[in-house]
């Protein structure tokens, strides 16, 4: 274990000394980063693709402060994990690794909080290790099949910009920007230090960074259709979505699916807000969670 005095400014209300980061090897060549801090009941949170531990900064704080052992997992190729060119990014895959971070930092049990692509690996996860998860709430990430998203696509069709751009850090910087402002409500959280830390990870390692995205991008098999395993996730879910109109917000026929498959679902809407939920309005978040557990107990 490594206690990094730098996370004082990224993990609010929590002491440098309580947070502790662990690299954990899954398999050869393939290191997660976890973050953790507090102690008590365990709550594990995934982030997106982007911002890794530094993405939740504005609600890892109380939560410890509530009581809760917090526990940040980046899957491979996000945040500040390692960014191996050949290895499997599948949903499938990435569910097995979360689920060995997991196991190796003594977690069951856990409520767990997962935002954009991260909530399809959380709904995974609650199907085949019933045993770690207890709810989980989604923040604007719904249930995609494939690690190969649309939008991923579209970053590498014909050669894509970050491909292109893959040693120029100002422009991946401006890209993820771009990305981010489109799919906020307030954009008054988006700032030139904010960028920084959501992109630190990969600019520290921006061609394996690519690679990976690359991967992410012509992923497509995975074990078995999520929509067809929905209804064996039994643990109470919870999706958030702001009402502003994003680009990648979850889809009608994904909360349909979601509505009609999971025995035990509930929506929540955050008016004003986009996909950012935990920036742009982190005591909603703050607020679901407590209905998550009261509906978990």
């Amino acid at each position: 274990m490594v206690v990094l005095p730098a996370l004082t400014l990224a993990l609010m209300a929590v002491s440098a000394d309580s947070a502790v980061v662990r690299n954990i090897e899954v398999a050869p060549g393939e290191i997660l980063r976890t973050t953790t801090m507090g102690a008590g009941r365990p709550l594990v949170l995934i982030p997106g693709i982007f911002g890794a531990a530094y993405g939740y900064r504005k609600i890892t704080g109380p939560l410890a402060t509530d009581g809760y052992r917090v526990i940040i997992v980046e899957p491979l190729g996000y945040g500040w994990s390692s960014h191996p060119k050949a290895a499997d990014y599948s949903f499938t895959a990435q569910t097995g690794r979360v689920g060995h971070a997991l196991d190796s930092l003594g977690v069951r049990g856990a409520l767990f909080i997962a935002q954009s692509s991260g909530a399809a690996i959380a709904f995974r996860l609650a199907i085949v290790r019933p045993d770690l998860v207890r709810g989980l709430l989604s923040i604007d990430g719904g249930p995609a099949e494939s690690a190969a998203t649309p939008g991923m696509r579209k970053a590498f069709k014909f050669g894509g910009g970050l491909v292109k751009f893959a040693m120029d850090e100002s422009k991946l910087r401006h890209d993820v920007r771009r990305e981010i402002v489109r799919n906020s409500g307030d954009t008054t959280w988006v700032t030139d230090a904010v960028i920084r830390g959501y992109t630190a990870g990969q600019v520290a390692d921006l061609s394996g960074s690519i690679d990976a995205f690359q991967r992410m991008s012509k992923s497509s098999e995975e074990s078995g259709s999520l929509a067809d395993r929905l209804h064996r996730c039994v643990v109470p879910v919870r999706l958030l979505i702001g009402t502003v109109p994003h680009p990648a917000e979850v889809t009608s026929d994904e909360r349909e699916l979601l509505s009609t498959r999971l025995p035990n679902f509930g929506t929540d809407s955050v008016p004003g807000s986009g996909q950012y939920i935990q920036e742009e309005q982190p005591a909603a978040v703050l607020a679901a969670v407590a209905r998550l557990a009261a509906a978990a107990n």
